[in-house]
């Protein structure tokens, strides 16, 4: 506790100017999230104060971030489509998924899978970083233009059969659930049809119409409307707040950019009575549990989405683990990575039970912790305070904030959220696969696969893609090199230091081979081509073993039709300096004794030699 207060005024100032950093960002990405900018603003309360009181990095700030906000997006606009649009009915669950995140976060703390998450491959992560500056940037076009596709009337119409057809699709759903749908009669069908309104009709179709122009894909689709439905004012909201956040900077970086737009272009906006659309409006008072989590739970509505939340929790364990890197190297200090996961995962728990977005460590509001003084955990805990003091004193005013605000910052973070040092190393990497005519670095195409599948199908699988096609090429190459160093050669051309001495009289006889790196499923291939490789005069094949120290199971079955293919052709085969993984696993399938006899196993190759002296004849 001492230790705790041992900088009081540095991390007071440090998590001061951290909270009002993060006010601005975590009204933005609750209005992204389309959870409302409540959401945001709970996310960072909580996640601030409770990470930093449990975690392992002791100037840490956290909230929602870019790389949670894209994927919880996807999550609740997925979750409020099943639930006929309706944000309130969609909640209990959306939460849910979030509190099982969170849950999942603090298990991968436990089980000390920490240290694991540095093993994630550079090019997946900078192509799904990228592909969510893209995505931000695309998503909020049209909110910087004014365009708000469920207001568009005329485009809403155009979902207006699709819409009929969903309800009269619920209703048979209904009625089937109640064991009342039969093919003999449609009377309560047709009775539930008619009480079907036109307010109704319109309500769906302007649920397909925001559905439809979701997400990166839609909102291409939906700029052509956009561009002819532009709002003036909404645009001149979005753009100056863009000019701010760039030009304040070059004045000074001593007040957060971001918060001077917020401040002047809200400012503006109000003060001058413009007509423009405010933000959500956000409760005052202290935030309340949504006890329906637990209430109305049921697996049966979790089920689809355990992994996604899975996906969630190591996002946000890779985001906040990165940003502990970062404010490792300015405060010469060590993270403890578990007990980071821990703290992560209670504060996005307890984050998710009062209604906040998930998220992760902040890098930028992270570095304007230590640089304003913050080094123990109280600084991040003093930013969640900091925001809370502001929920409950400016809740109203921060409600007159634009929307279109809200869209320019939203714009910035997607341009400085992308990895601007992936892209400009692609022309410099070595190209060292070749797909069709063309000549290409493998890192560069898994990134580009992770950016293009994140951007335009799916955040979660397109991770997932990406991580077994690094994983496929890390094989393969390791495989080459260690078949390019366990080339099957002639005894003469590669002979060890002990070899010198094998009687010349002998040399068609036998056979040596050498084994040199792992026998795993990447080298297999060549392995087996050996048994053709070994001259017809060879009736004894010494393989050497002593530099294979380790044997897979494709290896191990290998090993074994290698030796079953000598066995027919009469020829006898002897180890040398058999290791003991190797070994183990040659005795679990009786390769030991019943093709490889114990006393055909030798520690040395003096021993071999011996026995190859007294048991092969010289017949060439």
């Amino acid at each position: 506790m001492k230790n705790l207060f041992s900088n009081i005024k540095g991390d007071a100032f440090g998590g001061i100017t951290a909270g009002i950093v993060a006010l601005p960002l975590a009204l933005a990405f609750g209005v992204s999230s389309g959870l409302g900018p409540t959401a945001g603003l709970y996310g960072a309360i909580f996640i601030s104060f409770f990470a930093a009181l449990f975690g392992g990095t002791s100037t840490q700030i956290s909230g929602p971030t870019a790389p949670m906000t894209a994927v919880s997006m996807v999550v609740i606009a997925s979750i409020i489509a099943v639930n006929d649009g309706d944000v309130n009915k969609a909640l209990p669950v959306i939460l849910t998924v979030f509190l099982l995140a969170g849950l999942m976060q603090i298990g991968l703390g436990v089980l000390g899978l920490g240290k694991y998450i540095r093993y994630i491959p550079y090019p997946v992560v900078s192509g799904f970083m990228t592909a969510i500056g893209v995505i931000i940037l695309l998503t909020q076009i049209l909110p910087s233009l004014g365009y708000y596709p469920k207001e568009d009337m005329a485009f809403v119409k155009t979902f207006k059969p699709e819409a009929e057809e969903v309800i009269l699709e619920n209703i048979l759903k209904e009625e089937a659930g109640e064991g009342i749908l039969v093919l003999e009669d449609f009377k309560e069908t047709i009775d539930r049809a008619e009480h079907i309104t036109q307010e109704d009709i319109l309500k769906e179709s302007q649920t397909l119409a925001a559905k439809d122009a979701s997400g990166a894909l839609g909102a291409i689709k939906a700029i052509p409307k956009a561009l002819k439905n532009v709002n003036w004012l909404e645009l001149i909201l979005a753009v100056g707040t863009i000019l701010i956040i760039y030009g304040f900077k070059r004045i000074t970086k001593a007040v957060p950019s971001t918060l001077v737009a917020l401040i002047v272009m809200s400012g503006i906006a109000v003060g001058f009575g413009l007509n423009y659309r405010p933000i959500e409006e956000i409760p005052s008072g202290l935030p309340i549990p949504n006890l329906e989590i637990f209430t109305s739970f049921s697996l049966g509505s979790i089920t689809p989405y355990i992994f996604t939340a899975l996906t969630l929790a190591l996002l946000g364990a890779i985001d906040s683990l990165l940003t502990s890197v970062v404010a490792d190297n300015m405060t010469k200090t060590k993270h403890k990575p578990n007990k980071e996961l821990v703290g992560q995962g209670i504060g996005n728990s307890i984050a998710a039970v009062f209604g906040g977005i998930p998220g992760a460590g902040a890098t930028i509001r992270t570095v304007v912790n230590i640089t304003s003084g913050g080094k123990t955990k109280l600084s991040g805990m003093i930013a969640g305070v900091m925001l809370l003091i502001i929920l409950l004193g400016l809740g109203p005013v921060a409600s007159k904030i634009p929307a279109a605000v809200l869209a320019g910052i939203l714009i910035t973070v997607g341009i400085g959220v992308m990895d601007y040092k992936g892209l400009k190393a692609i022309p410099s990497l070595p190209k060292d696969i070749k797909i069709g005519p063309l000549k290409m670095s493998s890192e560069v195409l898994i990134m580009l696969v992770v950016l293009v599948l994140s951007t335009f199908w799916n955040l979660v699988y397109a991770v997932g893609i990406g991580l077994v096609i690094a994983s496929l090429m890390f094989m393969k190459k390791i495989g080459d090199l260690t078949a390019e160093r366990s080339d099957v050669k002639p005894l003469k051309e590669e002979s060890w230091a002990d070899e010198g001495n094998f009687p010349e009289n002998l040399k068609e006889e036998v056979f040596i081979k050498h084994l040199k790196g792992p026998l795993f499923f990447g080298s297999t291939s060549d392995f087996q081509q050996l048994s053709t490789q070994i001259p017809d005069t060879a009736k004894t094949v010494i393989l050497r073993l002593g530099r294979m120290q380790y044997m897979d199971q494709s290896g191990l079955y290998a090993m074994e039709d290698m030796l079953q293919d000598l066995n027919k052709k009469s020829i006898e085969v002897l180890f040398v300096g058999l290791l003991k993984q190797p070994k183990y696993m040659m005795e679990r399938i009786d390769i030991i004794p019943d093709l490889i006899p114990r006393e055909h196993i030798f520690e040395s190759f003096k021993e071999c030699l011996n026995w190859i002296k007294l048991n092969v004849k010289d017949q060439y």
